[in-house]
């Protein structure tokens, strides 16, 4: 059964009543962070029944793991099951507001380039600002760039241009010193050869494995002196530095420490602790499938222990022909209809940018 077919499972077996509670508990839960009784759900929501047929209701959805009753409380919790159920039959999301569009175009605007790393650092504070949870972000990696052609420009009797085309339309140039001129003719036979030999590998792969595939690629003693130079500083001039996908980046964690969740010290510290294990945190951002949609994990879905208690909410955006990944992390009790909206067209927008 595929990861959709399950979740498809879950709460088929609820009425419409129970629907109709849920859905008052999940957002009441929401909006105060309290554990919410009958009584509250009664005045909040017209639901057309009394208190008590609300709380024999919130019985049944509590029996079937939807519902969670603190000891210390009337009231009770939605679980990670009832934020899913939620999430996938209930939401309805929201059109981001003329005035958190401007917030996120603003901000971006800040970049002041459309140099990805600069952008996506914005990208990743507007996100934090505007929803008041933790943004989060990796650049797309640069390892899984292919090289579509080389082309080589001459400049001067001494230097010329190398110009490689990633798939996707990134373009990288290099200007390359040469110690001897090297005629135009020399330099069209180097052409064919690097393209014959690197076209359609990827930057890893020619970087790991260049000085292999350019043995022998010409006879001619200058076109030698011309790819030994490509042979030596292949590490750097196959490299997209501007695409560096181990930095994972993260918005200020300030906006947390505001949530009702890290009032006390202690989880507090386990935030703060969170948001130091940046390899965790970039495995669990970097290898999220998305399948071209919006990514939600909550809860006890995540891989990793140490976010059980987090719900992560991510979308894809693209630099030519490279994926990289933007979002939020924050607790389960999150607005989630504004919080999927603004990720989508927060990574919609950093797409646009780039792409201009």
């Amino acid at each position: 059964m595929t990861e959709r077919q399950q979740r498809d499972v879950v709460g088929t077996e609820l009425s419409e009543r129970e629907r109709q509670v849920l859905e008052a508990v999940v957002r009441t839960y929401v909006d105060t962070a309290e554990p919410t009784g009958s009584r509250t759900v009664s005045r909040g929501f017209d639901l057309g029944v009394s208190a008590a047929t609300i709380r024999n209701t919130m019985s049944d959805l509590e029996a079937k793991g939807y519902l969670f009753h603190p000891h210390t409380s009337a009231g009770r919790i939605p679980t990670d099951q009832a934020y899913r159920f939620y999430v996938d039959r209930l939401m309805e999301p929201l059109a981001p507001s003329p005035a958190d569009r401007a917030s996120i175009e603003r901000e971006l605007g800040l970049a002041g380039s459309s140099a990805v790393e600069r952008l996506v650092l914005h990208a990743t504070r507007a996100l934090s600002l505007i929803s008041n949870e933790l943004g989060v972000a990796m650049a797309p990696r640069s390892g899984d760039a292919v090289l579509e052609k080389l082309e080589l420009i001459q400049v001067s009797a001494n230097k010329v241009l190398l110009v490689a085309t990633i798939r996707g339309g990134v373009v990288r140039t290099v200007y390359v010193d040469l110690p001897v001129e090297i005629p135009q003719e020399t330099l069209v036979t180097v052409t064919l050869a690097l393209n014959e030999r690197l076209a359609g590998l990827s930057l890893q792969e020619i970087r790991r494995t260049l000085p292999e595939r350019l043995r022998d690629s010409t006879s001619d003693e200058t076109g030698k002196e011309l790819i030994n130079i490509f042979v030596q500083s292949g590490a750097e001039l196959f490299e997209l530095r501007h695409l560096d996908g181990s930095q994972l980046h993260l918005g200020p964690a300030s906006v947390l420490a505001a949530q009702p969740e890290f009032e006390s010290g202690a989880r507090m510290k386990e935030l703060l602790d969170l948001t130091e294990q940046r390899d965790l945190l970039a495995t669990a951002v970097g290898t999220r499938d998305h399948g071209g949609r919006l990514k939600i994990t909550i809860g006890g879905e995540n891989d990793s222990t140490a976010l059980s208690d987090f719900t992560l909410v991510t979308a894809e955006y693209s630099v030519g022909g490279l994926k990289g990944v933007i979002g939020v992390i924050g607790p389960t009790r999150m607005p989630y209809e504004k919080i999927v909206t603004i990720v989508d067209f927060t990574s919609s927008l950093v797409t646009r940018v780039l792409a201009s």
